[in-house]
C-alpha cells in the first residue's frame, strides 16, 4: 500500500496539493471529510423521505424524514461545534458533547418506541411503491455495514466527538432497517396480520434497546472521563 501511494501519479498530484497532502496524511482530517460526506448523503435521504411523504400522503415517511434530520442536525452539531472549540480543552469539550449525544439519543429514543407501538398497534408501516423497495434495501444493508465497520474503526482514533456521530450515523441504519422490513412485510408477508405486528414489535424493540444501551454507555463512559477515570 505504501508503495503504491509513492508511485501511482493520481496520489502524487494529490500530495501536490495542501489539502490533498493533509487528506493523505491526517487520519482525523480524512474521517471528518468522511463524516461530513455521510452527512451530505443523509441530506438527500431526508429530502427523498419528505418529498415520498408528501407526495404519497404518508405520514410515516413524514415521520422518518423529521427523525433522520434530527439525528443530521445532531451529527452536524458535533462536528461543526469541534471545529470551533477544538483549541480549548479538546478531551474534556469531545467528552462533554459525547455525553450530551447520548443524553440525545436516549431522549429521541422515546420518539422511536412510540412509532414502533403505533405501528404495531395499527399494523401499519411503511410503503415503498414500485421497484423503490429495492433500491430502499441496497441503501439499508449498505449503511448498516459501513456504519458498524465505521463505529469499530474510529474507536482507535481516541475521539469521543467521532465515536458519537458514527454512533448517530449506526442508529440512523438500524432505523432504516426498521422502515425497510415494514415495507417488506407489507409487500410479500401476505395477509397474516399478527405475524407482521409481532415482526415489526421484535425488531422496534430491538433497536429500541440497543439504542438505549449505546446512549447509556455514552452517558456513563463520558462522565467518567470528565471526572477524571477516562
Amino acid at each position: 500500500m505504501e508503495r503504491f501511494k509513492r508511485i501511482h501519479p493520481i496520489v502524487r498530484k494529490l500530495q501536490s496539493h495542501p489539502l490533498g497532502s493533509r487528506f493523505m496524511g491526517d487520519v482525523r482530517f480524512r474521517t471528518e471529510v468522511s463524516l461530513y460526506q455521510g452527512f451530505f448523503f443523509n441530506l438527500i435521504y431526508i429530502v427523498m423521505k419528505m418529498a415520498a411523504g408528501v407526495y404519497y400522503q404518508s405520514i410515516w415517511f413524514v415521520s422518518l424524514a423529521v427523525y433522520y434530520m434530527l439525528l443530521a442536525v445532531m451529527r452536524f452539531l458535533l462536528l461543526y461545534r469541534g471545529k470551533r472549540k477544538k483549541q480549548r480543552e479538546p478531551m474534556a469539550e469531545e467528552l462533554h458533547r459525547y455525553r450530551l449525544c447520548g443524553i440525545m439519543l436516549l431522549l429521541m429514543n422515546q420518539a422511536l418506541a412510540g412509532m414502533v407501538v403505533f405501528m404495531v398497534r395499527q399494523n401499519r408501516g411503511f410503503d415503498y411503491p414500485g421497484y423503490l423497495i429495492y433500491l430502499m434495501a441496497l441503501y439499508s444493508f449498505y449503511s448498516v455495514i459501513i456504519a458498524v465497520m465505521n463505529l469499530i474503526k474510529f474507536r482507535k482514533h481516541g475521539s469521543p466527538v467521532l465515536s458519537a456521530a458514527k454512533a448517530v450515523n449506526l442508529v440512523a441504519a438500524m432505523v432504516s432497517i426498521l422502515s425497510l422490513e415494514t415495507a417488506m412485510l407489507a409487500r410479500f408477508g401476505g395477509d397474516d396480520e399478527a405475524f407482521r405486528a409481532s415482526m415489526t414489535g421484535a425488531t422496534g424493540g430491538g433497536i429500541c434497546t440497543i439504542v438505549i444501551g449505546m446512549a447509556v454507555f455514552m452517558i456513563v463512559k463520558s462522565t467518567k472521563g470528565i471526572k477524571g477515570d477516562y
